[in-house]
């Protein structure tokens, strides 16, 4: 185990620091405790509650099903596994849309409730009021265009965003607009790697990307797929750094054959 960064806890000036310093921000997701632990302990900077966790743990077909009440349960799991890594819950569906004080109510309640450092919500220029609001009152928020999974039916899919002039405008104007809003970084999600340089130069605050190439100020990926645990799906922007799903099981089949063979529990598992 080796820690890439000091012990000092992450917060919003940590993360423009790292921009500043060229250094490159790396964030993954996180759902429970001993992988947010994990994670913390090897000097990741940034989790993510994702509501990927929609399909990558509660066994949904998109991320539309996740509830407050599961951002609020899985994001309070992993802030106790957690001691220097920044902690950013994702706001799930139609849970910021509808109004700004909507958004200050549910946001506000997963940062009391969880202890989270902040939240993540989709959405371009519309959502600006919305975060300007949340920053008003002392939320910080990273804010999250390109490809936006919650829009999934109405993008037609999880399509790559920005590849015509007009797209990438519209990405531009995205873009400068939360960072006028108060956003501390962006993640862009499934856009061309030279507007991901575009972008990442353009601004102030940093950029997260995943699948927008190698130059923005940082990475996100799902754990899930870095560790080789979602075998039905294998994104093009994702690397798989290990084959956790064939070592379990390995070790499930290990287990299930000694039971049936009466070999465990052995006397050194057992009490007199």
């Amino acid at each position: 185990m080796s820690a890439t960064r000091d012990l000092k806890k992450v917060g919003v000036r940590e993360i423009a620091a790292l921009k500043q310093a060229g250094q490159a921000i790396v964030m993954v997701t996180a759902y429970d405790t001993p992988m947010a632990r994990l994670a913390d302990q090897v000097g990741i900077d940034m989790l993510l509650v994702g509501d990927s966790l929609g399909m990558t743990v509660l066994g949904y077909p998109t991320t539309l099903p996740v509830t407050l009440e599961d951002c609020l349960r899985h994001t309070a799991a992993v802030v106790r596994g957690t001691q220097r890594a920044m902690v950013i819950a994702d706001m799930p569906f139609l849970t910021c849309r509808i109004s700004p004080e909507q958004a200050l109510r549910n946001c506000g309640r997963v940062m009391q409730e969880t202890g989270a450092d902040g939240v993540k919500l989709e959405g371009g220029e519309s959502m600006a009021p919305t975060i300007a609001r949340l920053v008003q009152c002392g939320i910080p928020v990273l804010g999250h265009i390109g490809i936006l999974p919650q829009q999934v039916k109405a993008m037609g899919g999880y399509r790559v965003q920005g590849r015509t002039p007009e797209q990438a405008e519209r990405l531009r104007c995205d873009a400068l607009a939360l960072q006028a809003a108060g956003a501390f970084a962006i993640v862009l999600e499934g856009v061309p790697l030279e507007l991901g340089r575009e972008l990442t130069d353009m601004l102030d605050i940093p950029t997260i990307g995943i699948g927008a190439g190698p130059h923005c100020d940082g990475q996100v990926q799902v754990l899930h797929d870095l560790l080789g645990l979602t075998e039905d799906f294998h994104p093009r922007h994702a690397k798989r750094y290990t084959d956790l799903a064939d070592a379990i099981r390995t070790a499930l089949s290990a287990y299930r054959d000694e039971v049936r063979q009466h070999v465990f529990p052995g006397k050194e598992h057992s009490f007199s």
